[in-house]
This record gives C-alpha cells, sequence and structure tokens, in this order.
C-alpha cells in the first residue's frame, strides 16, 4: 500500500513539475469565464491583472528571456484574435484576455491554446445554434455561400448575410477556461 502511495506521489510531483505552471492561469481562466458568464464581459481589471502578474511571474523565475517570451505571448495573443474581433465575431475582453494569459505561457503555449480554445467555442457555437433550431439553416447557408465561390460564380456570389442580432453571443472566456483546461490535461 505504502509503494502505492509512493507511486501515486512521485507521479503528482512529475506533473507539478511538468504542468504545475499552468496551474495559476487555469485558475485565472476560470475566474475571466465566470465574468464573463456573469455578466457577459471580462472585466480591464482582471484582463491587465492577469497580464501584470504574468509578466512579473516571467521576469521573476525566468529572467529577462522569460520576460521577453511574456510579450511575446502577450503580442501573439493579441495578434491571434485582433482579426475576429475586427469582423464582430468576439468581444474585446475576449481578446485581451487570450493576451493576458499569453503573458503567462509564451508564445508557444499561447497558440496552442489558442487552437484548443477554437475547438472549445466552435463546440459550443454549434451548441447553441443546435439548441435555437438553427444549426441547418446556418450550415446550408454557408455550404451554398462556399459553393458559388468555389464554382467562381462571382455573379451570385454575395456577402454570408451579417449575424443575426437575436442570437445572443456565447462566452467567449468559457471557451478560454476549457482550451485553458485542455492545455493543462493534455499539454501543447
Amino acid at each position: 500500500m505504502e509503494a502505492v502511495w509512493q507511486m501515486s506521489w512521485m507521479e503528482v510531483h512529475h506533473w507539478l513539475g511538468s504542468q504545475g505552471r499552468l496551474a495559476l492561469p487555469f485558475g485565472l481562466a476560470l475566474w475571466i469565464a465566470w465574468g464573463d458568464l456573469k455578466t457577459q464581459r471580462i472585466p480591464n481589471y482582471l484582463t491587465l491583472g492577469t497580464a501584470l502578474t504574468g509578466l512579473l511571474y516571467s521576469f521573476i523565475f525566468h529572467g529577462l528571456t522569460g520576460l521577453g517570451q511574456g510579450v511575446a505571448g502577450l503580442l501573439l495573443g493579441l495578434a491571434l484574435l485582433i482579426l475576429p474581433y475586427c469582423w464582430g465575431g468576439m468581444g474585446a475582453g475576449d481578446v485581451k484576455a487570450l493576451a493576458a494569459l499569453g503573458a503567462w505561457l509564451g508564445p508557444g503555449l499561447t497558440l496552442a491554446l489558442f487552437c484548443y480554445m477554437g475547438i472549445a467555442g466552435g463546440v459550443m457555437a454549434l451548441a447553441v445554434l443546435w439548441r435555437q433550431r438553427l444549426l441547418w439553416q446556418k450550415v446550408r447557408l454557408g455550404w451554398s455561400w462556399l459553393l458559388k465561390v468555389m464554382l467562381c460564380r462571382h455573379d451570385r456570389v454575395m456577402p454570408p448575410p451579417p449575424p443575426d442580432r437575436q442570437i445572443k453571443g456565447i462566452p467567449y472566456g468559457v471557451a478560454t477556461a476549457m482550451g485553458m483546461a485542455a492545455l493543462l490535461i493534455l499539454g501543447a
């Protein structure tokens, strides 16, 4: 019995050594998700505080190289979501949340988080459309538009319709937390 306890303690110790540094950013991502669910906003104090503590952590534990990695992660997080924000696909808080977590993660893990949260956000969007009984209508519209573009029927191609205002947006802070959970469990 003691050997089993030691084995599991060793495994926990190994996990903390490899993934434990993601525990605090995961907690911050949960806080971001909670705020987004509660108010449909991600407050600036939370994103700014997350970014500053991430940069401070990177500098204290990894020196100037770590600070450079933190800044690179922050800038990459901002760059990855700035176009979807400009196109109206998400709020500014979602962009700032990924940038802030990027300050903790550095560029490599920020890119992995972006991929995981994209998958989570896509599943959430499909679930919302399905629940509102709009999924097949949106799939048909998108497929029709894509076929017209692929077949070069430019005279018949109209831009996709703007998002319906009656469809409530998804709280992308939740997708961010789900992506952070996947990063914590699965790694990069």
